[in-house]
């Protein structure tokens, strides 16, 4: 299954009210979408028919979110917190906009992909689902931070050891999509900081110059599921009831984890 075609699947199965997307390029990936939807790229060149309600962004994605409400196209940026008992919205009482799908395929340097992995979990929940494109590179070629090559991933690949490493209250998933991978990550917590805190601890163990050391699991994606295992897996109806009736971490995210190892996914 090719990286567009898994895409695709998402959309359905998850059932997202809205999307993000870094890295438009020709807009290929933002045809896709059928839902309000901000597309972030400095220099995006869409030659592709957008049939969705999209705010098309050119800037960098660092500059996007350090704007004031960054998702105001989807419904307002904020909405009123529902009182489930009554369906009354209490006045004054309000919450941040939750990305429901997010689509990283920005800038191919770990410390960009980093970051825009940052941004996107402040404004993303337990039942978010996020994914970074480019996550399993063919060749150390391909993996170089210095482009030389026609197919290029850069160095993002780190960010499936730093999340493992840094943050194991998360689920990531390497999925075998051609051509070169995605990882998509369950449970968000946009509380959490200590990618932030120690942003500078990574910066200083993981960047650093070409030739880079790619895990030989990356490049014979030995921990990657098929994409149509995971999309055809039984957790998404009860992961967008679950989202859809705004159930807390507390109780929607310990039977999604479980459930996710049911498909092969080790954490």
């Amino acid at each position: 299954m090719k990286r567009h075609e898994f895409l695709r699947e998402l959309h359905k199965v998850s059932a997202n009210r809205n999307y993000l997307e870094i890295g438009v390029n020709d807009g290929r990936s933002l045809t896709l979408s059928r839902v309000p939807s901000i597309a972030i790229d400095p220099a995006f060149k869409v030659v592709s028919e957008l049939r969705c309600d999209v705010h098309l962004v050119k800037a960098t994605s660092d500059d996007f979110f350090a704007r004031d409400n960054p998702l105001q196209h989807l419904k307002g940026g904020r909405h009123p917190l529902r009182n489930l008992r009554r369906g009354r919205s209490p006045i004054g009482y309000w919450r941040k906009t939750t990305l429901d799908l997010s689509f990283i395929d920005g800038m191919h340097l770990f410390e960009f992909a980093l970051r825009d992995f940052m941004n996107v979990e402040k404004y993303s929940d337990w039942s978010s689902v996020i994914v970074l494109d480019d996550m399993l590179p063919r060749s150390i070629d391909e993996a170089a931070r210095d482009r030389h090559t026609n197919a290029w991933t850069g160095d993002v690949f780190k960010i499936t050891e730093v999340l493992a490493r840094y943050r194991p209250d998360l689920v990531t998933v390497q999925v075998d999509t051609a051509p070169t991978g995605q990882l998509v990550v369950f449970g968000a917590d946009p509380n959490n900081r200590v990618l932030h805190d120690k942003y500078d601890e990574i910066m200083a163990e993981y960047k650093i110059p070409d030739p880079q050391k790619v895990p030989e699991a990356i490049l014979e994606r030995a921990g990657a599921v098929r994409p149509e295992a995971l999309v055809e897996a039984g957790f998404w109806r009860p992961l967008v009831q679950a989202r859809n009736r705004g159930l807390p971490r507390s109780i929607g995210w310990e039977p999604l984890r479980k459930a996710l190892q049911q498909v092969g996914v080790s954490r």
